[in-house]
């Protein structure tokens, strides 16, 4: 295809409640959305999901607004054939900006889907019609505060309860909802790289509560420190942060630095390196789950579609709308039996409410 016109807004949404993790406190999302139309009017939506501060990852949205408009955006118009399988090498010159990078590379693929009437979930290879949902929750003032919330996301039929923690918020509020809600609660816990080396034993503590897995305990550069984490402890390790590519995958599979991989497509540059990694970590018997970055429906549509493949075995946090917004982008998704439908429509398979973009347009 030939790009004719890229969009590029910013809408603020209001978060339903503050998500606090070991990194900061949000009380809304800031997303930056990307619409592309090639030169036969065929469009394509995505929403880059960096964060407004360079906290969990190094991109932030004004950082990501300008990669896009002064280089990313000039190398994708030059070509006459551009297709979503070949953006990656596009941009590979530019150095970083998985997000951005990621946001391009979906709503190329997006337009390339509606026009030939395929879905994103035939693409990428599902073999599922819904998945299981699961929830983050995040770190609370109280626990009071904490058991209510996760008995009514439990009401609500999440499948799975995960727990963000940091020092100082780890084995009283794990051992609180293990021994409230009993064992067979599938349970995990998300550090964000909130612990160190130096703190290996207080991670052991967590092992009597039989978790899924421990989510990112240490520095995503450290690889081998996760290697030896994990022959410290009974409870899975599973890099989040850490991963951000195929290759990476593959080397800390081979080391032992994790037994499970969070897959965020937007860290590792976009659905089709996602599911390279999908792959790799199925050829070595290790799962996968899909992991969420306070996603709009535009965001959430995709995930869905890749949560879907066969290797996806865990609950990931594809959550229901409700859970974050009032007002989606989109139609909101609903939980239904614990499980989120995978839209089948041409490319991601929902358009968004104009309407409600063009009001939280900032």
């Amino acid at each position: 295809m030939k790009l004719k016109e890229i969009e590029l807004r910013i809408i603020h949404l209001p978060l339903v409640r503050p998500f606090r993790t070991s990194f900061g406190t949000q009380t809304s999302r800031k997303v930056l959305m990307v619409k592309v139309t090639n030169e036969n009017g065929t469009f394509g939506w995505a929403e880059c999901v960096a964060m407004s501060e360079p906290l969990y990852s190094p991109e932030y949205v004004i950082g990501c607004l300008d990669l896009m408009k002064r280089f990313l955006i000039p190398a994708l118009k030059s070509k006459q054939d551009l297709t979503a399988e070949n953006v990656s090498t596009i941009l590979k010159p530019f150095l970083g900006g998985q997000m951005a990078k990621a946001a391009l590379e979906t709503a190329v693929l997006d337009a390339q889907l509606r026009a030939s009437g395929t879905s994103f979930a035939t693409y990428l290879g599902a073999t599922k019609t819904k998945v299981p949902a699961g929830v983050s929750v995040g770190i609370m003032d109280t626990l009071p505060e904490l058991m209510k919330t996760v008995e009514g996301y439990l009401a609500d039929g999440y499948l799975r309860i995960k727990l963000k923690i940091e020092p100082g918020w780890d084995y009283e509020p794990v051992k609180l909802v293990r021994e409230t809600f009993g064992p067979d609660l599938l349970l995990q816990v998300d550090a964000n790289t909130a612990y160190t080396r130096d703190d290996f034993d207080l991670l052991k503590r967590l092992d009597e509560f039989n978790l899924l897995l421990i989510e990112q305990p240490i520095e995503e550069e450290d690889i081998l420190g996760h290697a030896r984490l994990a022959e410290y402890i009974t409870t899975p390790v599973c890099l989040d942060e850490s991963i951000v590519s195929a290759g990476v995958a593959r080397d800390a599979i081979e080391i032992g630095a994790t037994s499970i991989i969070n897959i965020k497509p937007a860290r590792v540059g976009g659905y089709i390196e996602a599911v390279k990694i999908h792959n790799v970590a199925q050829a070595a018997g290790i799962p996968v789950w899909c992991g969420g970055l306070l996603e709009t429906g535009i965001g959430r549509a995709a995930n869905l579609a890749l949560a879907a493949l066969p290797n996806f075995t865990l609950p990931g946090d594809t959550s229901a709308s409700a859970r974050y917004f009032e007002t989606d982008t989109t139609e909101p998704f609903v939980l239904v039996d614990g499980h989120i439908d995978v839209p089948t429509g041409p490319g991601i398979g929902v358009d968004p409410i104009r309407e409600v973009v063009d009001r939280f347009t900032v």
